[in-house]
């Protein structure tokens, strides 16, 4: 199949599903793309296995399994997703919290990370499994930051005061970033190709988070300068698209975080999307983040194609899901604590809309080839079903039962 043909085809999937779904379940958009992707899967292995000469079955699934998940996520989709998500926060809301999304993007992350890898190398060994600690670290990185594309859509659903929605937005936007730069360096730990103290680990997340933020900020002043010296839709619009991906490449260029380059610039512009004279803007990237989202949760669903599940595993994945919770308790407990009185049950909605998604099985994909990469495959489609199916299809009703508790 083209590549035109493919996209042919997932256009039809998620216009068919989304109209089912909008008809009869009503799930929320992304774990209904997600069903529908798990549905063309299983359909696709199952037709494999019991009817292997049937050649459209096996072109499909040649086409599927001949995508690069994590270069479509990483190199084309993220930077878009960032920055249609971020022009839809508000930034004043975002500068009051900053103190603690700064702790929860940073620290958090930094606290998940050994918490999930040093639990998942000891569940490893309790297994008999052959996952070094190096390379349980390296899933705690993937896995510790919070999906900024899954807890956006899931704070829209939710019933949740400006508090609320601002921490888990910007821990969201921000993490990811800390998260890629984490991720990337104690890969090149584990696979022998760098060296260096803990203290040069985090100098290093901190030079290129706090660089792309920079970048980030000073295209955004720039391109909302030229904005306003038009009054041209289509010029503006091309503008925001020129921002976007000169940024996330320029970051990138540079050596420095390109997720949070564009966040930082989304941020600036979201400004302008809400002038009632700039609607279009809004209107525009909020479309783009509808189907890229749909997109994205329809090929994580097909991904089960590639992930390669053995039995022997299920602990691990258990293992997974539980420490994913446990260190997301102990990230969120302190902040928590000190809003007890003013937000009831803010610490429920904020270990619970920790959603993990695409971004985490983009990265593990990314790992080279070798035993340890099945295994933490593994463990992280498993987190991330969870997340999106248990946890994506729960929070609403959650946030609506505690509503009243924190009015």
């Amino acid at each position: 199949m083209s590549p035109f043909q493919i996209a042919a085809t997932f256009m039809l999937l998620i216009a068919f599903g989304g109209w089912i779904n909008a008809r009869t379940l009503r799930l929320p958009r992304e774990v209904a793309m997600l069903i529908v992707g798990l549905a063309g899967a299983l359909t696709l292995w199952t037709l494999g296995r019991f009817a292997p000469d049937l050649t459209a079955s096996a072109v499909a699934l040649g086409a599927i399994k001949g995508i690069d998940f994590s270069d479509t996520v990483l190199g084309y989709m993220l930077g878009f997703l960032l920055f249609a998500g971020s022009t839809q926060v508000d930034l004043g809301e975002i500068r009051r919290r900053l103190v603690s999304i700064s702790l929860l993007a940073t620290a958090g992350v930094a606290v998940s990370i050994l918490v999930v890898g040093f639990g998942l190398w000891g569940v490893a060994r309790m297994l008999a499994l052959p996952l070094p600690l190096s390379w349980a670290l390296v899933f705690g990185a993937l896995i510790s930051p919070t999906d900024p594309i899954a807890v956006l859509a899931a704070v829209k659903r939710g019933h949740l005061s400006k508090t609320l929605q601002a921490v888990m937005q910007g821990e969201a936007l921000f993490n990811d970033g800390v998260g890629i730069v984490a991720f990337a360096s104690l890969l090149a730990l584990a696979v022998g190709e760098g060296v260096g103290t803990p203290a040069s680990l985090f100098g290093h997340i901190f030079l290129d988070a706090a660089g792309g933020l920079l970048l980030g900020l000073a295209g955004g002043a720039i391109a909302i300068r030229a904005m306003k010296a038009i009054d041209d839709f289509a010029v503006e619009v091309t503008l925001t698209l020129a921002l976007c991906m000169g940024v996330y490449v320029g970051a990138q260029a540079l050596g420095l975080s390109g997720p949070i380059g564009v966040v930082g610039a989304g941020l600036l512009i979201g400004g302008e999307c809400a002038l009632p004279s700039r609607s279009y803007l809004r209107s525009f990237w909020t479309l783009v983040d509808e189907i890229l989202n749909a997109i994205l949760f329809l090929l994580l669903g097909f991904e089960t194609l590639v992930v390669p599940f053995r039995r022997g595993q299920l602990g691990l994945a258990v293992g997974a899901i539980l420490l994913v919770l446990f260190a997301r308790i102990l990230v969120v407990a302190p902040w928590a604590i000190t809003l007890r009185r003013r937000e009831p049950g803010a610490g429920t909605i904020l270990v619970w809309g920790g959603l993990h998604g695409a971004l985490s099985l983009a990265l593990a994909l990314s790992i080279p080839q070798g035993p340890e990469r099945a295994l933490i495959l593994t463990a992280t489609y498993a987190v991330v079903a969870f997340s999106m199916i248990v946890q994506g299809l729960t929070f609403g009703p959650l946030t609506s039962a505690l509503a009243p508790k924190r009015q």
